[in-house]
C-alpha cells in the first residue's frame, strides 16, 4: 500500500459586500472573500493538498485564473474534478483536516454544513472530513480582517 499526504494553503482578500463562500456554503458576513472563482479558501486549500498529494501541482495550474471558464464557478465543482483526478491516479482519499483563519463571523454553527457539502463534493464521509476555524488574536492580515486564509492536509493511499 502506498500512502501520501499532501498540504494545502489559500488567502484571499475580504471586501465589504462580497460574497463569503466557505466549504461550499455562503456564510453571512459584511465582508466577503475575492476571487476569480467563488474564491472559496477552504476548498481551494482542499484541492491543492489533494494536488499535492498526487504529485499533480496546485490549484492553478488546473483551473488558471486567467480562463473565462473559471469565472465564478462554485469550487464544489473544482473539488469533484480533483477527486477524478486522484481516483484517476488508482488512489482514495482517506481523510481531509482543515483549519480556517477568520476573525468574523464565527463559524462553528456553519462546519456540519460545510462538511456535507465537502462529503457529497468528494465521495468522502463527514467523519472523514475535519474542518476547524480560529482567529489570529487581531494579528497579521486574518486579524485586521482585510483576508482569510485556510490550510489543509490529506492523506490519500493507494492499494498496489
Amino acid at each position: 500500500m502506498t500512502i501520501k499526504v499532501g498540504f494545502g494553503f489559500d488567502v484571499h482578500q475580504l471586501k465589504d459586500g462580497a460574497d463569503l463562500w466557505i466549504g461550499g456554503i455562503k456564510v453571512p458576513s459584511a465582508k466577503g472573500a475575492i476571487g476569480h472563482s467563488d474564491a472559496d479558501v477552504l476548498i481551494h486549500a482542499i484541492c491543492d493538498a489533494l494536488l499535492g498529494a498526487i504529485n499533480m501541482r496546485d490549484i492553478g495550474t488546473h483551473f488558471p485564473n486567467t480562463d473565462p471558464k473559471y469565472k465564478g464557478i462554485s469550487s464544489l465543482k473544482l473539488l469533484q474534478e480533483v477527486c477524478n483526478k486522484v481516483e484517476e491516479l488508482g488512489y482514495t482519499v482517506n481523510n481531509i483536516d482543515a483549519t480556517i483563519s477568520l476573525e468574523e463571523p464565527k463559524l462553528a454553527a456553519f462546519i456540519p454544513q460545510m462538511k456535507k457539502e465537502l462529503a457529497k463534493a468528494s465521495c468522502l464521509t463527514e467523519d472523514d472530513i475535519s474542518i476547524k476555524a480560529t482567529t489570529t488574536e487581531k494579528l497579521g492580515f486574518t486579524g485586521r480582517k482585510e483576508g482569510i486564509a485556510a490550510y489543509c492536509v490529506v492523506l490519500v493511499k493507494k492499494v498496489a
